[in-house]
């Protein structure tokens, strides 16, 4: 578990299945991924969550504000391309408030302090400028060639992807 100012990251509970669903079903939240998510899906995504947490003891981790559910954020290894990346969605409800950004800074300090990562990267879509924000506001760098085609994403207005990357403090 990690406290923040005003968040805690945490393991998955069976009752963030309910909310989570919510989140991944609304179009607004899922706009820059090719589809919005069934509940079955949703589920089976905290399942897999919740077991790399239980395994390993850092993963993508359910987020709460004031002890309500507001999503995920945390750190995960993509089965695409080597490194760990740092990623978050979050209910629209609590856009704007910096959830994103302070635990993220979260993750990465896990990340960097405690599994002695030499870099974090994390990407989008380019369409996606509000997480593109979220990752200059944690210190992260943008370079042009490091930008990719998502091999999963079909959809060609999704499909290029940037890459940001943060490097661990000298």
């Amino acid at each position: 578990m990690i406290h923040t100012e005003r968040l805690v990251l945490r393991q998955w509970r069976e009752a963030d299945k309910e909310p989570f669903a919510a989140l991944n079903a609304d179009p607004v939240v899922m706009e820059h991924f090719p589809s919005t998510m069934t509940r079955e899906a949703s589920d089976a995504f905290v399942d897999r969550a919740g077991i790399m947490i239980a395994t390993r003891g850092w993963g993508l981790w359910a987020v709460e504000a004031d002890g309500d559910f507001i999503g995920f954020v945390g750190l995960n290894e993509p089965d695409f391309m080597p490194g760990v990346e740092v990623g978050w969605r979050l209910k629209r409800t609590v856009w704007g408030r910096g959830y994103a950004t302070e635990a993220g800074r979260a993750a990465i300090a896990y990340g960097f302090d405690e599994l002695g990562l030499p870099e974090i990267v994390s990407f989008t879509s380019t369409t996606n400028l509000r997480s593109q924000r979220v990752m200059q506001r944690l210190g992260m760098t943008h370079d042009p060639a490091d930008d990719f085609d998502h091999p999963r994403v079909d959809d060609p207005r999704l499909r290029r992807h940037v890459l940001y990357r943060l490097a661990f403090p000298a």
